[in-house]
């Protein structure tokens, strides 16, 4: 019930009408938890009551009625689709890894967010929700509100797709950005902190390990590989310097922090790209150009983070989940 959490719950808010004209899908949300409690009520809780509530006291442990703490409350809640939104941890995983494989061997569809899981454990996660006949969405893993992963897997159905590279790192790509404006890598930081780009820790974006778990979605997801974070070669952009920068535009480039997967590479680094290659985008842009045997390259660009856009990415899945109901 954080940032995506809560963009999420006003998505259904305002779209309630279309959802249900349009997709025949009136979600009825049976259970929220944040950090200090839980909202519950099988019959649905209110929406709007429940975020008038999350902004007073900062909880929704102060929701009124029926509040219930569940000791085992994966198992023991009647859903099915259960959402993983907690925070990403590309150390373990964890509790997002353990919560997932809970909803999934409990026989419930799971949307999630959070990269950490995915990077570690894909292949097994993929493999235990098959065995037990429910579906693992992930959209928002990549790209925000941009359908990535979609386009990939949907609008190049019937063909081959050989290799892809991008930026999906929308924070290291404002940081290079603002140093082709003539700002050092600390000035560029400290700019993207404070416009709200970047957070207080950013070693996970600047590292390289954000944008390498991303790339391990994607190979997995796409390209049908079985890998984890540990297979990518991965180096960041902290040592990147003006002079860098400089050098590259004389050359009419720009130093980016690039993505690859192909049938030799699988890395995350800094890379020199043409000004006028498709995926050569500034501020905070995501692009990725994938190449496939039959339709040549194909490009996507756009905004890779923030809350309603990610949302947007969770209702995708849920629809994709709703009709999969349907066709059963």
């Amino acid at each position: 019930m954080g940032v995506v959490g809560q963009s999420f719950i006003k998505l259904l808010i305002n779209s309630s009408d279309s959802l249900y004209k349009k997709y025949g899908i009136k979600p009825r949300i049976v259970a929220c938890i944040d950090s200090k409690g839980i909202a519950y009520s099988q019959t649905g809780l209110d929406l709007e009551k429940l975020l008038l509530v999350k902004e007073k006291f900062g909880t929704i442990a102060h929701y009124p009625n029926k509040i219930t703490h569940f000791e085992n409350y994966i198992e023991e809640i009647d859903a099915e689709v259960f959402l993983e939104l907690t925070p990403t941890n590309l150390t373990s995983g964890e509790p997002g890894l353990s919560h997932i494989i809970t909803a999934l061997k409990t026989k419930k569809n799971v949307i999630t967010v959070n990269k950490g899981p995915l990077a570690f454990s894909f292949p097994s996660l993929i493999e235990l929700s098959d065995y037990n006949n429910v579906m693992l969405r992930f959209s928002g893993t990549v790209g925000g509100g941009t359908p990535v992963l979609e386009f990939a897997k949907h609008c190049l159905k019937g063909d081959k797709i050989t290799s892809f590279m991008g930026i999906l790192n929308g924070t290291t790509n404002y940081i290079l950005t603002k140093m082709t404006e003539g700002l050092t890598f600390e000035e560029s930081l400290k700019d993207a902190k404070v416009k709200g780009y970047a957070e207080a820790e950013v070693s996970l974006d600047i590292n390289g390990d954000d944008a390498a778990a991303k790339l391990v979605i994607m190979a997995n997801w796409i390209m049908g590989y079985k890998v984890t974070i540990k297979d990518v070669y991965k180096k960041g952009i902290s040592d990147i310097k003006l002079k860098d920068i400089e050098d590259a535009i004389k050359k009419k480039k720009n130093i980016k922090l690039i993505a690859k997967c192909d049938a030799n590479d699988l890395f995350v680094k800094p890379f020199l790209i043409s000004k006028e290659d498709p995926i050569c985008v500034n501020g905070t842009l995501n692009a990725v150009t994938f190449k496939s045997e039959h339709s040549g390259e194909q490009t996507i660009i756009g905004r890779g983070a923030g809350g309603t856009e990610t949302a947007s990415a969770i209702l995708r899945d849920l629809i994709e989940i709703k009709e999969n109901f349907v066709s059963l």
